[in-house]
């Protein structure tokens, strides 16, 4: 049960391949079409009085803005990855916050969104930013993936089996805009942040000031220092499987529904989860739950309803049955 004061807080991440589904060419407006579908967990929320705050991912978005980049760098110069995670967090925050206002209004709600676009502060000297490891983009057919590795693009299989770009993916430590998402927040606003898991910035001795870094943060690990942060009940990310499997992809594959954070990590120290895909999604569940006390669920975008009543997906918690 959410613990007491005027609202409980819940964070929610929304994966990006939930508004880009993978096998779809993506237009804008099937991603329109797909984020109006995905917030009925949001709205439940917020119908039923919890302050939220919603991350979203972009890996297809910001895979497909990093292609355009290579189509049109002939007649436009080509943006930095942490400028593309910004952009992409500008248009998809705009396509969560309209539909997410429109169906609370359709509910007789009014209560307000807002977008923060937000920056993630991360380590300079932070060993990932040396080795490529986090999935953007959509599949790559194999012989396209051959030909960019050739030109020596990181692209690497995903534990679909689909090869994707990899790109550097620093831990993020703080956020950076969090006094004004609290204030928010708290005020009632459903708020929209870390879009991306943030663009990453680090703290420039020589110019005194932040830099950005051509990164991408990702946006479970935003997620959980975001809940952290801001004193969360409630940690929901929504991915594209019903929950946490042990043996995944094997015939001995079970799925979990309940974990206390210390056999989570046990599972994760053997390599039961994909990095690039489960393995951060666990940590950062096991994060927020060690820190606050907190509850994590993961599940399919499909069974957020479910899973906030605790009927579907993984939960993570502290408490035992």
């Amino acid at each position: 049960m959410p613990r007491s004061h005027a609202r409980p807080v819940a964070v929610i991440a929304l994966g990006g391949h939930a508004l880009a589904p993978a096998g779809e060419k993506a237009t804008i407006y099937d991603q329109f079409r797909h984020t109006r579908e995905s917030l009925g967990p949001i709205v439940d929320l917020a119908l039923d009085g919890w302050n939220v705050c919603v991350v979203h991912g972009n890996g297809p978005q910001v895979g497909d803005e990093l292609l355009r980049n290579e189509l049109a760098r002939e007649e436009a110069a080509p943006l930095p990855l942490g400028v593309l995670v910004a952009a992409t967090a500008g248009w998809i925050g705009y396509m969560i916050q309209q539909s997410l206002e429109n169906a609370l209004r359709r509910q007789g709600s009014s209560r307000e969104v807002a977008t923060v676009i937000t920056q993630a502060h991360v380590a300079p000297d932070d060993d990932a930013l040396q080795q490529p490891t986090k999935f953007i983009g959509h599949a790559i057919p194999p012989e396209r993936a051959k030909a960019l590795i050739a030109e020596g693009y990181a692209i690497k299989q995903n534990g679909h089996g689909h090869w994707r770009r990899v790109v550097a993916s620093p831990r993020p430590l703080a956020i950076h805009e969090l006094s004004t998402i609290r204030r928010l927040v708290r005020a009632g606003t459903l708020v929209v942040a870390c879009g991306g898991g943030g663009a990453p910035v680090y703290y420039d001795n020589d110019l005194q000031g932040w830099e950005g870094v051509d990164a991408v943060v990702d946006k479970d690990l935003a997620s959980a220092v975001l809940a952290r942060d801001l004193g969360a009940e409630l940690l929901l990310i929504l991915t594209d499987v019903d929950g946490i499997y042990l043996d995944w992809g094997k015939k001995s594959q079970r799925l979990i529904r309940r974990m206390t954070p210390d056999q989570a990590e046990q599972y994760d120290h053997a390599g039961q989860f994909g990095e690039g895909s489960m393995a951060p999604k666990v940590r950062a569940a096991i994060d927020f739950v060690r820190r606050t006390g907190g509850r994590a669920v993961i599940t399919e975008l499909s069974r957020g309803r479910d899973a906030v009543k605790g009927e579907a997906g993984t939960t993570i918690t502290s408490e035992t049955e």
